[in-house]
């Protein structure tokens, strides 16, 4: 590992690679590789050579493609060649045959490697610090549908998940909050407090509220072994015109706006969403500033002192202009990625070790805060298949734990097929969850959801579409999670101490292997666990590579030696492979 500061002219020669750079011009990289990876969560293709990456922080609401929530402005090659720019400004990686050129900010510092993919993650991640270790809860089955608005929904959803026998670990729930605030449970009542002072549990009275007692249901799902995480936004919120006035926002605001506690313009005057994008007209709490964050966390302090366990921190995407300043003297220019990772890093400091952070946007180093995912995805099968390129991806940047929400959450319901497919690939992902968007909520414009009820829940799954036992065949494999458990948290350990993704493409650890390194579909999950997502509809089979080693099929126990391609039967559930050494009895 070297840095290298690109000012005026020269080159260097760096393992593998040449380095030429001159004022004015991109950095050109010669080498010979046959892929290129990491480049943060990348939806369009887990090798990037052949293509252009912009290391932008970006909202895109479905279907990615070369957008992304979570950029890094680092990259690896299968020869042994990695350059990470560290810089927080927009940067781009135009990987040629036999050459990359990199266009970055002037007088940027970079970091060379050299080396083993593991070893190059593992450099990079040493950058920032290891990667935080999630609780132990984490890695059991989440839940969460935004159509749970209520107290009663949501104890009915865990109810039907008792009475089904699904193993429940975690429970996001996003439409709690009077959707001005985000941190006051919807119809409470309370007298408004100015001046920016936080208000306590003993301040509401919720009789009338759709939540009658937050507390009390917190700690009965805390009794049942179940996690509660809270769904947040940054954005002092532009309130619609069919929106009710809500006198705590509107003091929040103003003490906001009084004190400086916004991003805000050159003129000074705050920085507001523009429109066509997501909160349009909305400020932004700018994170840079101490007492910002003090008087935004402290706003949301009582609820980590009722045992709110977590939050979702959904969006930190909203900088779409070079000209807005922070607290600290930095522009937008360098804001426009950094703010995402600046609105991870707040939440996660007033967490606590059997807390979590559940996170959509990030930057380089976002593997300290800990948890991603993969953001908004619609429920068709080409979203299913760049979800996984995403948490490869992910992956190769050095983000240990990740998911995505299982079959999307977006559209109309998912068919069976892709929900089970979706299933079992999440059952072998760091998070495994189903989520769902609103019943005809806030994207109906955008897209039709279905009518009704369009929770994805296996249970609903069956009623919707008339498959008596298919809830049934779901709880298969929420069970094989909970299975999994002893195996997971040994590999979240191990990724946390030694600087590894839980998620491992093949060219992790066989880069010299030509098909190893071309293989876009199949991954390990930590060393032991090789997994063969079914990524085509109705599959009947699917062809997997096997690299070098000794391999047992993981639901039958029979043998394969390595290099070696298979065509597996699917028969209902996605190919798996375990090295010979691993145990499998006792897990399926």
């Amino acid at each position: 590992m070297e840095k290298l500061k690109l000012t005026g002219s020269g080159s260097r020669a760096f393992g593998p690679a040449r380095l030429y750079w001159r004022e004015g011009a991109p950095l050109r990289i010669s080498l010979a590789y046959r892929g290129a990876y990491g480049l943060g969560e990348r939806f369009d293709a887990l090798n990037q050579k052949g293509r252009r990456a912009v290391c932008e922080v970006e909202e895109k609401f479905c279907f990615q493609g070369g957008k992304t929530y979570c950029p890094a402005p680092f990259f690896w090659t299968d020869s042994g060649f990695g350059l990470y720019a560290d810089t927080c400004e927009s940067t781009a990686f135009d990987f040629r045959e036999g050459e990359i050129i990199a266009e970055l900010p002037k007088n940027c510092v970079i970091t060379l490697f050299s080396g083993t993919p593991e070893s190059m993650i593992a450099e990079y991640l040493s950058l920032f610090g290891s990667p935080v270790l999630p609780p132990d809860w984490a890695f059991g089955p989440w839940i969460s549908a935004n159509r749970w608005s209520s107290q009663a929904d949501v104890e009915n959803a865990v109810a039907e998940a008792e009475r089904l026998g699904f193993p429940v670990s975690a429970l996001v729930i996003e439409a709690w909050s009077d959707e001005a605030t985000f941190y006051i449970w919807r119809g409470a009542k309370y007298t408004p407090k100015p001046d920016g002072a936080p208000l306590s549990l003993e301040d509401f009275d919720f009789s009338g509220s759709p939540w009658p007692d937050p507390a009390g249901m917190i700690c009965r799902l805390h009794e049942k072994g179940i996690r509660v995480l809270l769904w947040q936004a940054p954005v002092y919120k532009a309130l619609g015109p069919d929106e009710p006035e809500n006198e705590q926002h509107r003091l929040d605001c103003a003490d906001a706006v009084r004190r400086g506690l916004c991003v805000h313009n050159a003129d000074g005057s705050p920085y507001t969403i523009p429109e066509g994008h997501w909160f349009p007209g909305s400020m932004i709490p700018d994170f840079t500033n101490p007492e910002t964050r003090r008087v935004w966390l402290g706003k949301r302090r009582y609820l980590l002192e009722m045992g709110i366990d977590g939050f979702k921190t959904d969006g930190g995407e909203f900088i779409y202009s070079d000209d807005v300043r922070f607290f600290d003297g930095s522009t937008g220019r360098e804001g426009k990625n950094r703010y995402a990772r600046d609105y991870a890093e707040a939440y996660a400091s007033v967490l606590g070790p059997e807390q979590a952070l559940f996170s959509r946007a990030g930057f380089a180093g976002q593997h300290r805060t800990p948890l991603l995912w993969a953001g908004d995805q619609q429920s068709v099968n080409s979203e299913f298949r760049s979800a996984l390129t995403a948490g490869l991806s992910a992956a190769c940047s050095g983000i240990a734990f990740w998911g995505f929400d299982i079959a999307g959450f977006a559209g109309p319901l998912p068919t069976p097929d892709l929900y089970r497919r979706a299933t079992q690939l999440a059952c072998f992902c760091p998070v495994m969850q189903w989520h769902s968007e609103p019943d005809g909520g806030q994207f109906r414009e955008l897209m039709p959801g279905a009518e009704g009820n369009n929770e994805r829940s296996p249970w609903n799954m069956e009623r919707a579409y008339a498959l008596p036992g298919f809830a049934e065949e779901m709880r298969f494999w929420h069970e094989l999670r909970v299975k999994l458990l002893p195996y997971l948290l040994k590999t979240a350990r191990e990724c946390a101490a030694e600087n590894r993704p839980m998620l491992r493409p093949l060219v992790y650890y066989w880069p010299g292997d030509a098909r190893a390194a071309d293989c876009a579909d199949e991954f390990l999950l930590g060393r032991d666990i090789l997994v063969a997502p079914l990524l085509e509809e109705n599959s009947a089979s699917r062809r997997v590579y096997l690299p070098e080693g000794e391999w047992r099929d993981f639901f039958t126990g029979e043998a394969h030696v390595g290099p070696a391609e298979l065509v597996c039967p699917c028969e209902g559930r996605l190919p798996v492979f375990a090295r010979a050494c691993f145990e499998l009895k006792g897990t399926v």
